[in-house]
């Protein structure tokens, strides 16, 4: 159990990690004329991505939750897996990817890295889900897997409602140019 508590933790500092890359984009956003949608949904996601990491760690240390290697390892590969799209997202975006919705009005879409398959057009929430379902079910932690599903699911309508409506303001039309 304490390598699974090491996991969480080094998901945890990934997630500090990516609010220190979202704060410097932000920045330059801004700096460009960037306009900040959305911002009502965003504690929420905020306190959901915090309860998944809290939820892990008490499920698994409360509940005793057996690591079942059967389900642990493949769960453990789609967690690296979501881990290594979300990064590829990032940089696909480059300085204009953030954890908040911002857009810069007159920079074209990102058609580059997986935002230039039309068929998955939010390549970034891909990963959040498929991370939020395997990462509990590392250690079993089913009610936590499932309890971050059907939020995250609820959360995602708006979110990428929000988004859409971001991003239609610009001259092409709506395609994501943020996670």
């Amino acid at each position: 159990m304490p390598w699974y508590s090491l996991l969480i933790v080094l998901v945890g500092l990934e997630r500090l990690a990516e609010l220190v890359v979202a704060r410097r984009n932000a920045k330059w956003s801004m700096a460009r004329g960037g306009v900040v949608r959305g911002q009502g949904h965003y504690p929420w996601m905020v306190a959901l991505h915090t309860g998944l990491l809290a939820g892990c760690l008490l499920e698994v240390h409360l509940a005793d939750r057996p690591f079942v290697p059967a389900l642990g390892w493949p769960m453990l590969a789609l967690v690296v897996a979501a881990q290594a799209l979300r990064w590829w997202c990032i940089r696909a975006l480059g300085p204009r990817w953030n954890t908040q919705v911002i857009v810069v009005p007159g920079l074209p879409l990102v058609t580059s890295g997986p935002y230039r398959f039309s068929r998955l057009p939010h390549p970034n929430y891909v990963a959040v889900a498929v991370e939020g379902a395997a990462l509990p079910l590392v250690h079993g932690a089913w009610v936590t897997a499932l309890t971050f599903t059907v939020l995250n699911a609820a959360l995602m309508v708006v979110r990428i409602r929000c988004e859409n409506e971001a991003l239609a303001t610009l001259a092409d039309g709506p395609r994501p140019a943020t996670p």
